[in-house]
């Protein structure tokens, strides 16, 4: 899925409890999110000045193996008639300090270049925190860093084995924190410690 590679950019281990573990919890910021994309996805499709808006629209890429379905793509009539699109991905909260969003919006890129046979340059990620729409360039180096998340994704899946635990400030914003236990199980005591307090009076 091309959420797997956002999931894995914000926090592998995230990841391999979603996608290997089947594990997922809903919190009230997941159903804000989960709302947020019913409802973009279920309005209809339009035409306004020139652009087409097409909502839900299934993606593929057979050289990546991914697949998914875009939030909106807007399709941009250009001089020589033809329709270049340009995805457009919601988000629930605000933009994130790592790349885990364009990822996931390069690899709908990537879908879209392979499925249509067109150059497909920059999208957008809209932020529904702070209702505003944020150009993203498919440069070189982020398409890079998406092919390279897709193949260590798919090397996780495959393994089969879930990341340890690491304590980030991010993770208070994982819905899954109460499952994952980044706290205690992130822990490292050494066996000498733990002995040495077992031992005493």
């Amino acid at each position: 899925m091309i959420s797997a590679l956002q999931h894995f950019a914000f926090c592998p281990r995230q990841c391999a409890l979603i996608h290997v573990e089947q594990v997922w919890r809903e919190s009230g910021l997941t159903a804000e999110g989960r709302i947020l994309h019913e409802r973009v996805h279920e309005q209809e499709g339009e035409t306004r000045a020139g652009v087409r808006l097409e909502r839900g629209l299934p993606l593929r890429s057979l050289r990546l193996g991914l697949i998914g379905k875009a939030d909106l793509i807007e399709f941009h009539k250009m001089a020589d008639n033809k329709w270049r699109p340009f995805p457009v991905e919601y988000k629930r909260g605000k933009p994130k300090p790592d790349h885990c969003d364009e990822i996931q919006l390069c690899a709908q890129a990537i879908c879209l270049e392979e499925m249509m046979e067109v150059e497909v340059p920059c999208g957008a990620l809209f932020y529904g925190k702070t209702r505003h729409r944020h150009e993203v360039s498919f440069t070189n180096a982020l398409r890079a860093e998406t092919e390279e998340t897709t193949d260590r994704v798919r090397e996780l899946i495959f393994s089969g084995l879930t990341p340890p635990p690491a304590y980030e400030k991010k993770c208070k914003q994982c819905s899954l924190v109460d499952l994952c236990l980044p706290k205690p199980l992130g822990r490292k005591r050494s066996v000498d410690r733990y002995l040495a307090g077992a031992v005493e009076p």
